[in-house]
């Protein structure tokens, strides 16, 4: 559940709200809903560009501690 609590805390922070961040990614607002509810995750390549918009690395994005 962790990736699901950063994305939504990451898009709030930065202001985008999900249709823009859904526009960005060329996906649906529902979509973006059920990834920040921990019902659904992106692929990998929706990661990349994920970390790419928030300026993050990709371990930072899904919570991963090293």
């Amino acid at each position: 559940m962790k990736f699901a609590e950063n994305l939504k805390m990451l898009r709030t922070a930065k202001g985008i709200g999900q249709r823009d961040l859904a526009a960005l990614l060329n996906t649906t607002v529902k979509t973006i809903s059920h990834w920040e509810t921990g019902y659904s995750e992106p692929s990998l390549m929706q990661l990349i560009l994920l970390a790419d918009i928030f300026d993050v690395t990709l371990d930072d994005l899904v919570g991963r501690d090293v």
